[in-house]
């Protein structure tokens, strides 16, 4: 019985992981920085570490799967690593983290034909060449344009009501821009108000005939804060108000301390994944990763071993039923623990995951999550 090697070397190729069970082999190659200089070394090896157990899980299934893993940092040799004898024979490469590596790892994997993931990096115009190529984080012209047109469709019957926070360090301005374009062209109307308004001018934006729904224009917590103070004060002048508020990925960071505020105001958040620490399956791979690596996962969202767990067992299992795995929604037999993958084609080029959640925090306390 092969176990999950609980440390390895982090040289240039770290460890190789044969699991022989089943007459089929499925060769996989990792292409991270895999080292403990930096964060970005320590979360890709935590991410690693979760594609090796979802390569355990698997082999329980029948499965035969070889990991190769190369320690590809920030300023390595590209060249010199895909001289490995051992890379041309990968059916899946998994990587590179950073953008200015992702031109040589596509021209390697069009020469041998095999399938490369891109976990991480969105600046790769390669996407749109490149057929062999995965992509799981969209850009965020991509995503906001998904978020939006997801918003449009969800409250349709709702008044919008966009809230300038005044925060000159706001990156959220695309989307809002976005967002007022798509109301624009559909004859939705809109109100805009401030932070700063007066509570008699910030209650004229909202309607007492239709449920509302608030934007901030800043995903920054203070800001998101005094939002939620303002709402208070309008709430309790105004009671009968509807009042729904949509939030950014980056508030996941605050639910720790916002949950009061996120259910009493019945918060969508849109997010390309959802951790969610009191599921069982969240808690047995927590729970086997601390077994396999006497520590806990890191406190970040997304976890990254989770992350590297949901992409084993969903590129695994469909390169092993077909090396033409395109990633398609119902290909694969596998509910993500916390990162759902559902690719489709870009033009003539590679594929582009657009799952896309909807965290629902509703007034009764639970959380439903939406994924369409």
């Amino acid at each position: 019985m092969v176990r999950i090697l609980r440390y390895f070397s982090l040289t240039a190729a770290v460890v190789l992981l044969s699991l022989s069970v089943g007459a089929k082999t499925v060769r996989v190659g990792v292409m991270l920085p895999l080292h403990d200089d930096n964060g970005d070394g320590r979360r890709m090896v935590e991410y690693y570490r979760g594609v090796l157990m979802g390569c355990d899980s698997l082999r329980l299934t029948g499965m035969d799967i070889d990991v190769r893993a190369w320690n590809l940092s920030e300023n390595a040799n590209v060249d010199e690593v895909l001289r490995d004898p051992a890379a041309a024979k990968c059916d899946l490469i998994i990587g590179p983290l950073y953008s200015k590596q992702v031109k040589a790892l596509s021209d390697f994997v069009t020469k041998h034909n095999i399938k490369l993931v891109i976990p991480f990096s969105i600046n790769s115009p390669e996407i749109y060449s490149n057929r062999n190529i995965f992509q799981v984080y969209q850009n965020n012209n991509t995503f906001n344009e998904a978020v939006v047109a997801r918003f449009v469709g969800y409250f349709q019957n709702y008044h919008p009501i966009i809230i300038d926070c005044n925060d000159s360090e706001s990156t959220k301005a695309l989307f809002t821009s976005t967002l007022r374009r798509y109301l624009e062209s559909r004859g939705m109307k809109y109100n805009l108000t401030s932070l700063r308004s007066t509570d008699e001018q910030f209650a004229k934006a909202f309607s007492s005939e239709q449920p509302n729904v608030v934007v901030l224009n800043t995903a920054h917590s203070p800001e998101m804060i005094q939002a939620f103070a303002k709402l208070n004060t309008l709430r309790s002048q105004k009671p009968e108000l509807k009042i729904t508020v949509m939030g950014y990925t980056e508030w996941m960071m605050y639910t720790k301390y916002q949950a009061d505020n996120f259910y009493k105001y019945d918060v969508y958040i849109p997010a390309p994944y959802f951790y969610n620490p009191i599921t069982s399956k969240t808690k047995r791979i927590e729970q086997k990763y601390r077994w396999n690596f006497h520590e806990d996962m890191q406190q970040s969202l997304p976890r990254f071993a989770i992350t590297g767990f949901d992409h084993a067992q969903f590129f695994l299992r469909g390169i092993y039923q077909s090396k033409n795995f395109t990633g398609d929604a119902g290909l694969v037999s596998y509910v993500a623990a916390q990162t759902p993958l559902q690719f489709s084609r870009i033009g003539n080029g590679g594929l582009q995951n657009h799952s896309l959640l909807f965290v629902h925090y509703l007034p009764e306390r639970r959380i439903v999550v939406l994924d369409q």
